[in-house]
């Protein structure tokens, strides 16, 4: 579902800052992988470039039978409505939608139109909350609406980049459960953190230090219980 063949990405002029360099990856349908680094390491331009936010320096990625390495603009825009889901760090909600507006918004884009924006809600525990603008939500409940969204585009790849930052133990835990649920209904789920509690849920976890990626393999211990969690 996902392929990365020898991807480099660098910034600047003169003496480039290299952000990614020679990456290999390949996520499959229904795989849960967390790809884990600092701040600083790569995860979030990685992230990027798979959902075609930003084009690589060099190599190939391949999202869907999509060569968005490649693609044209209309292609990439195409290619961003119909097989793709982002659960962004910074939310990137509409501001004058209320929560339940918001959630119809990415059912819409995405074409389905069977979706019931209170029903994926509920399912993040913000039945109550339906109505509600974003300003009239704590950062915790704004990042659940972000992922409501991204639940009821129904894609398949789904793209989060820190999902939990903004939740509390509890709701981190409901959030990482419906993200298991989706890689098990045959979605590519790709989670990229810090937390490396995260990633003991996960089916791979994918290590990046400097641009580079220095592991790919499933959790040391072996994979966890959500209930096993401590973070």
């Amino acid at each position: 579902m996902i392929e990365l063949r020898k991807v480099s990405k660098q910034f600047g002029d003169g003496v480039p800052i290299v952000a990614l360099a020679d990456v290999d990856l390949h996520v499959d349908a229904g795989e849960f992988v967390v790809v884990l680094g600092p701040s600083g390491s790569g995860k979030t331009t990685l992230l990027n470039m798979i959902g075609a936010l930003d084009g690589p320096t060099g190599g190939s990625i391949v999202v869907d039978s999509v060569d968005i390495s490649k693609a044209g603009r209309k292609d990439l825009f195409d290619f961003r409505r119909t097989s793709v889901s982002f659960i962004f760090q910074s939310f990137n909600i509409f501001p004058g939608l209320t929560a339940s507006e918001n959630v119809q918004f990415g059912a819409d884009v995405a074409g389905r139109d069977e979706i019931d924006p209170v029903s994926v809600l509920e399912s993040v525990g913000l039945g109550e909350r339906v109505d509600q603008f974003p300003h009239e939500l704590s950062g915790g409940e704004q990042q659940r609406v972000a992922i409501a969204r991204a639940l009821a585009t129904g894609n398949p790849v789904m793209l989060a980049d820190e999902p939990t930052g903004e939740l509390d133990f509890e709701t981190g835990v409901q959030i990482l459960e419906l993200l298991q649920k989706q890689a098990a209904e045959g979605r590519a789920v790709l989670v990229v953190t810090h937390n490396r509690e995260i990633s003991r849920v996960a089916d791979r976890v994918v290590e990046l230090s400097s641009g580079r990626i220095v592991s790919d393999g499933p959790p040391a211990d072996g994979k966890a219980r959500l209930e096993d969690l401590r973070w």
